[in-house]
């Protein structure tokens, strides 16, 4: 293949689909870019489903590494193609897998429910997976009284305790963006914007999103767009990659982001909400991870059948 990408990059890559028979996976919280040219955007629960249903002879995964990892358990005997390799995630490094595993160990007896936004060793770990699509309907499944621990992100836990009225056993991770926002400036949005409507991840703190009209995944929030106002001016309090989705949804409507931090004399910052991992994508990486059929994911086949026990569970519940 050319060393050289072309100029029409997005051509050039539906031509590589054509040749790999491959399938493009793309996060919501992609470049826009990126996002036209995949078969499919989603979240994490809806991209595991698509990853595991396709036929593609190649998956190509533009989003971060569990992600990728997460594909390549649920499809071993297929290349799995991530643009950057260095596309990690702060909210799975935080659960290092030798402290997990004294972790769990040190709660014995505990249904162990992940959260995809782990590393595979962590996954292997575990009884359950999820998303923050279904984990509320995860913990629902576990029996009342049965310990449960939930990691790695103690807000989505903490969130999901609450609607559950479980009391889970959190590790402290989180997500070093959507820990950023700050109860203080969603306030003074509000001040600003009268009207406007609160979409909040529950990867946030708990005072964020108490300010929340609605509270749900990145499927949950974008579907809570669709089915709202054609002409609503909206708060989006995650990653602002998710936007470029809304948008097509509703044009008419107004999209503003939230700004990490108390605002300030300029606004806050603007720029310190987007995910500096995701955006290691780019759609040159994409074309010449397709060109050259290279980084794939490689996992030990060991930990494959591990880590692949817990999320068939999640995707058997819902």
């Amino acid at each position: 293949m050319p060393a050289t990408p072309p100029v029409d990059l997005a051509a050039g890559i539906r031509d590589l689909k054509a040749r790999l028979k491959a399938v493009i996976l793309a996060h919501y919280y992609q470049e826009g870019e990126i996002q036209d040219i995949a078969d499919f955007v989603g979240d994490s629960l809806q991209l595991a489903r698509e990853a595991a249903r396709s036929d593609a002879q190649v998956i190509v995964f533009c989003g971060v590494h569990f992600m990728a990892e997460t594909a390549k358990i649920l499809s071993p005997q297929r290349p799995v193609l991530l643009p950057d390799l260095a596309a990690g995630c702060s909210l799975a490094d935080s659960a290092e897998p030798e402290a997990f595993r004294r972790f769990v160990a040190a709660h014995p007896g505990h249904t162990v429910v992940t959260y995809v936004n782990s590393s595979a060793a962590v996954k292997a770990m575990s009884d359950v997976c999820c998303t923050s699509s279904n984990a509320v309907q995860v913990v629902q499944s576990i029996p009342p009284g049965q310990g449960v621990v939930f990691a790695p992100d103690q807000y989505l836990g903490d969130w999901v305790a609450r609607q559950t009225g479980r009391e889970l056993v959190l590790w402290p991770g989180s997500c070093e963006i959507h820990e950023m926002f700050s109860a203080e400036a969603i306030a003074a949005m509000r001040r600003d914007h009268p009207g406007c409507i609160v979409l909040v991840h529950p990867e946030c703190p708990a005072p964020v999103r108490a300010h929340a009209d609605v509270v749900g995944s990145t499927k949950a929030l974008l579907d809570a767009v669709k089915a709202g106002p054609e002409a609503a001016t909206w708060l989006v309090v995650t990653e602002p990659g998710i936007i470029h989705a809304m948008r097509k949804a509703r044009p008419r409507g107004t999209f503003l982001t939230a700004p990490a931090g108390v605002r300030g004399e300029q606004g806050g910052c603007t720029s310190c909400n987007t995910c500096p991992h995701m955006r290691r994508n780019t759609l040159e990486k994409v074309w010449r991870c397709m060109a050259e059929q290279a980084p794939q994911v490689h996992l030990d086949p060991d930990l494959i059948a591990r880590a692949r026990r817990p999320i068939e569970r999640m995707l058997a519940i819902g």
